[in-house]
């Protein structure tokens, strides 16, 4: 009995799985302690979070050069194995393949990172974690108007990249042009109500045209590109309804939905304040004719 348990003890395959599971349960616990740490390195969530992928890249890289080192694995020998399975490999884990691709150029070319507002096919959010396989996205919109989150986390294949645009609205400019519409009534003062906008205008959002001015500069000298506005401007046009004014504005990506509110509000206390001088315009119907009725007893 005790001969039979010594060869098996010393049976060299059970000695190299023994000294594997030693090993991973060494990593596993290295790899919870410094993650532990972490928490007492920072207190910013960003650098904690990209300290923790890292911790936990570099754990798989240990495990499979540790297995390779225990197993003594021939990568020659491997090379061969793989390349006979290789057309079967490839075509049953041809999505995972092309995820992998993905996640390495997501990296390299820098379609977004972590922290950037996307569009990803119909899908729009921030993304919070770019997997090997999936990219995950806080999503927004969809029953919730405007920027707002909606509690959804949505997982996108990194694949999807070489397939649909990928529309990042924070990337190397994390600015936007946005716009909106005042229509007042023909009657109405239109110079006061100009000059009310712009003063409102440059008041709530001026100061993005010097913030943004630096961002611009870099995207000319990586791109190609126009001299674009950058300082808030109104515009006016009517018709024989009412006049209109359209208010353009350059705002962070993220402060588009309180940035408009703080416009919209003001701009309605200017009108009120005008004692009718400027009047909001509304659809209106005018009858010029009614036709005769006939009634008869």
């Amino acid at each position: 009995m005790l001969d039979q348990l010594k060869i098996i003890l010393e049976d060299p395959i059970l000695l190299k799985v023994t000294y594997a599971l030693i090993w991973l349960i060494a990593i596993w616990i290295i790899g919870r302690l410094l993650k532990r740490l972490t928490n007492r390195l920072t207190k910013e969530n960003p650098i904690k979070f990209q300290l923790r992928k890292g911790i936990s890249f570099a754990s798989y890289i240990a495990v499979f050069l540790l297995i390779m080192a225990i197993f003594e694995v021939n990568l020659s020998g491997l090379g061969v194995a793989l390349g006979v399975a290789g057309a079967g490999i490839a075509f049953a884990l041809q999505e995972v393949i092309a995820s992998i691709a993905g996640y390495l150029a997501i990296h390299m070319s820098g379609f977004y990172k972590i922290g950037d507002r996307v569009k990803l096919s119909n899908i729009k959010g921030d993304v919070i974690d770019i997997g090997i396989l999936r990219t995950t996205i806080m999503e927004m919109g969809d029953w919730v108007s405007g920027d707002l989150y909606n509690g959804k986390m949505v997982r996108v294949a990194n694949s999807f990249v070489f397939k649909e645009p990928v529309y990042n609205y924070s990337g190397d400019f994390p600015f936007l042009w946005d716009e909106i519409t005042i229509p007042i009534k023909t009657n109405s003062d239109y110079a006061l109500a100009r000059k009310m906008m712009t003063d409102i205008l440059n008041e709530e959002v001026g100061e993005y045209a010097h913030k943004v001015k630096n961002s611009w500069k870099r995207m000319t000298d990586l791109y190609q590109i126009e001299k674009a506005r950058l300082e808030p401007w109104v515009t006016m046009k009517f018709d024989e309804n009412w006049i209109t004014f359209t208010l353009r504005f350059v705002v962070d990506v993220k402060s588009r939905g309180g940035t408009k509110d703080r416009l919209y509000t003001r701009i309605l206390e200017a009108i009120i304040a005008s004692k009718g001088k400027v009047e909001i315009a509304s659809a209106a119907y005018e009858i010029t004719a009614f036709p005769k009725i006939n009634v008869q007893n």
